[in-house]
């Protein structure tokens, strides 16, 4: 290897298929970052009673209740939201993982990092 590097043809391949494999790298990143970013997942309580959206970070971001909703007693449509918000956080927790694997790849430190933490994050805390 270090015979290539002393010969200036081989050390400019090797420098130009490191920043190959660099610029592959950030873009593989930046495809990650894009696609976890608009990330919204939607999930409904097995009662159907809400609906809820939530970002990319877990954060409620829309929620909506069945007509049905006035007939049921207030502690029920607070464990129907917070039922279809520990769906939608597990969900999302899964397809930020398969972002990662579809992008950078989660054979790689970072991919597995990125992914341990967006899972930890949406799933692991259970806020919901």
């Amino acid at each position: 290897m270090t015979e290539g590097l002393l010969d200036p043809d081989g050390a400019m391949g090797y420098l130009r298929d490191w920043k190959s494999r660099v610029d592959r790298m950030a873009a593989d990143t930046q495809a990650m970052s894009d696609r976890l970013t608009s990330m919204r997942v939607t999930a409904t309580d097995d009662n159907k009673l809400a609906t809820v959206t939530i970002d990319s970070t877990g954060v409620l971001v829309d929620v909506e209740f069945a007509e049905r909703i006035q007939r049921v007693a207030p502690d029920a449509v607070s464990r129907a939201v917070l039922s279809a918000l520990r769906s939608a956080r597990l969900s999302a927790a899964r397809l930020s993982r398969q972002i990662v694997a579809e992008t950078i790849g989660d054979d790689s430190v970072a991919g597995r990092a990125i992914a341990e933490r967006m899972e930890k994050q949406l799933a692991g805390g259970d806020r919901g």
